[in-house]
C-alpha cells in the first residue's frame, strides 16, 4: 500500500497538477483497483491505484495528467494526445513503462 509519508506526497502531486491544469478535484481517493492504473468521473471525483506508490514519480505524472486531462476531453484522441506532450514530453515512453508494471 505505501507508506503515510508517499501517500501525502503523491496526492501533493495531485493537488499540484490539478493547480497547474485547473482542475477542480472534489474528490481524491488513493486505493487498491484491480484492472486500472485510476479513474476519473465528471463530477470531479478522482481514484488512483495504490500500486502507483511504489513507482517513480514520472509514472505517477503521466497517470495523474491523463486523468486530469479526461476532465475536458473524455478521449484519447488528437488533442488529448496534443496536451500530454505539452505538458510531459515524450509521454508514450510512460505509457510503455506502465504497461510492463501492470503485465
Amino acid at each position: 500500500m505505501g507508506n503515510p509519508d508517499t501517500k501525502a506526497a503523491f496526492k501533493e502531486r495531485v493537488g499540484h497538477w490539478a493547480c497547474k491544469l485547473d482542475v477542480n478535484v472534489v474528490w481524491l481517493g488513493v486505493r487498491p483497483m484491480r484492472n486500472k492504473w485510476a479513474s476519473c468521473s465528471t463530477s470531479g471525483h478522482l481514484n488512483f491505484n495504490t500500486d502507483l506508490l511504489n513507482l517513480k514519480s514520472e509514472l505517477w505524472d503521466y497517470v495523474i495528467v491523463h486523468e486530469l486531462l479526461h476532465f475536458f476531453i473524455p478521449n484519447h484522441g488528437k488533442l488529448w494526445k496534443i496536451l500530454m506532450r505539452a505538458h510531459l514530453g515524450d509521454y508514450e515512453t510512460y505509457e510503455a513503462e506502465l504497461r510492463v508494471h501492470r503485465g
